[in-house]
């Protein structure tokens, strides 16, 4: 097994805490199943937010996906001028046999602009 990286992206409908676990809950949702990804296998998960997302932190999401012994983390996404605002970002580190190649990164929503060059 090896350890790899995986990464998604979604956007919250609005600053309520409701909507950020909703849109944060689907993405961690995809993520595992795009990737056959089983709960035993999450080493960590680091989110990010971008300024605008105040009502709750997106870890609030893995109790509502069964992830409760997984440590996270979350943080500031940069403040950069004109960045794609309401996004929640995820990396996730896992064990896996999958090469790198084939891991299928997630991203949903408006945050899909932000990786044009991945497949769905």
């Amino acid at each position: 097994m090896k350890v790899r990286a995986l990464r998604g992206a979604t956007t919250a409908d609005s600053n309520i805490k409701e909507d950020i676990v909703q849109a944060t809950t689907e993405l961690l949702e995809e993520m595992l199943d795009r990737n056959d990804i089983a709960t035993d296998d999450i080493i960590s998960i680091i989110f990010t937010a971008t300024k605008d997302l105040t009502a709750e932190f997106p870890a609030a999401a893995v109790r509502k996906v069964g992830l409760s012994h997984v440590p996270v983390l979350c943080a500031r996404e940069l403040d950069i001028e004109k960045a794609l605002q309401g996004t929640i970002r995820a990396e996730m580190l896992i064990y896996t046999e999958r090469a790198r190649e084939q891991l299928r990164h997630v991203y949903l929503k408006d945050a899909r602009q932000l990786r044009t060059d991945l497949p769905e």
